[in-house]
């Protein structure tokens, strides 16, 4: 990885209980990088001390700084 900012940030979505109107919580699990040798590939570091199971999505940070 390079000393730049990660291109995205990785969360894992956990579903709400059946039957409510909640929708889903976004958890910050990690950040993402392009592979140094620009292929196609991301590098994901996952934070220190979590443990990830379930479904995980990548995107692009926003610009405001709120989370996805």
């Amino acid at each position: 990885m390079s000393n730049t900012k990660p291109s995205h940030r990785a969360y894992v979505v956990t579903q709400p209980k059946e039957g409510t109107d909640q929708k889903g919580f976004w958890h910050e699990i990690g950040v993402v990088w392009p592979h140094k040798s620009g292929g196609k590939g991301f590098d994901i570091v996952i934070h220190e001390g979590i443990s990830v199971s379930g479904r995980i999505v990548c995107t692009e940070p926003r610009t405001n700084g709120s989370q996805a």
